[in-house]
């Protein structure tokens, strides 16, 4: 089983050297039409050719293994979750596995609340266990496929998955630091129904040749609006030192994706409003259900 597998290759030491490229770009991932689109993306320069892609359509057959990077707060969740919803895989985020396990009583959770509380990064060890332990009972309800938010956060967890499992695509969602800390700042969660909801209302203008970014809030229904509380790790101290560490981490894991032509660079225009559609149109995709809410 993957889990199993992925508990072994954590042990063999010295660390896995970096697998050569296995990519079989008309396995599964994207369409070929997607690297028409206009939407502001950038596969690697190194590749001498853009490579072709094809996606299973029917939702039964769907096997898509793609990961979600960025930096903290810049909506990998949100989109993961969508994406998870609109090709019928399921989406495992690591920080949520890590709340999952901060909210129970198991051995690791007090070990977990001074890491998060402190805004360290969480152990490969610990993050591997959880993912491993996440897997294993996917496999029992006979998940397949998956998007994964959250992981690999270092060249050494890369190396691991890699060695479990092809990676088809991996997208890099970019977004401005300064957004990206009001962002944070203005998460909120409902601490009876567990919704995920944001108060800031982002309005900055363009300058420098900056692109000016709109973001309206993501405000909660009114049963929910009592009952917001705030992430304990979402103060702007914390924030800023999370971006920092992500920063220095972040670049070995993209260009190790990137050297395998799997890297999808994708700059956030905006909302979701305005950045979901340009997404699905960067992924050559259709969202029936939201075409259907516009019209209506």
């Amino acid at each position: 089983m993957a889990a199993a597998r992925l508990n072994r290759l954590l042990k063999l030491k010295p660390l896995l050297s970096s697998p050569s490229l296995r990519f079989s770009p008309i396995r599964r991932g994207l369409c070929a039409a997607a690297l028409d689109s206009d939407a502001d993306v950038r596969f690697p320069s190194g590749l001498d050719h853009k490579p072709s892609f094809s996606i299973r359509r029917d939702p039964k057959e769907r096997n898509v293994q793609w990961v979600f990077l960025g930096c903290p707060g810049v909506g990998k969740g949100t989109y993961a979750s969508r994406l998870s919803h609109l090709l019928g895989v399921p989406h495992i985020a690591t920080g949520d596995l890590v709340r999952e396990e901060l909210s129970s009583s198991g051995p690791l959770s007090q070990q977990l609340a001074e890491i998060v509380n402190q805004g360290k990064l969480v152990s490969d060890e610990i993050i591997i266990s959880l993912l491993s332990k996440r897997i294993e009972n996917g496999e029992a309800k006979g998940e397949s496929g998956f998007i994964l938010d959250g992981f690999p956060r270092t060249i050494r967890q890369a190396e691991i998955l890699e060695g479990v499992t092809d990676i088809d695509l991996v997208i890099n969602l970019k977004l401005r630091e300064d957004v990206l800390i009001q962002k944070c700042l203005g998460r909120r969660i409902c601490s009876q129904c567990g919704g995920n909801y944001n108060i800031a209302s982002i309005d900055i203008k363009g300058e420098n040749g900056k692109p000016p970014i709109c973001m309206a809030p993501l405000l909660p229904p009114p049963s929910c609006a009592s009952k917001l509380i705030t992430r304990a790790d979402d103060t702007e101290e914390v924030v800023k030192k999370r971006l920092h560490i992500y920063n220095e981490m972040s670049q070995p894991v993209e260009d190790f994706y990137r050297q395998r032509g799997k890297l999808l660079e994708f700059d956030l225009p905006g909302g979701i409003p305005e950045s979901w559609p340009k997404l699905l149109q960067a992924l050559n995709l259709e969202d029936h259900d939201d075409k259907q809410s516009l019209a209506a």
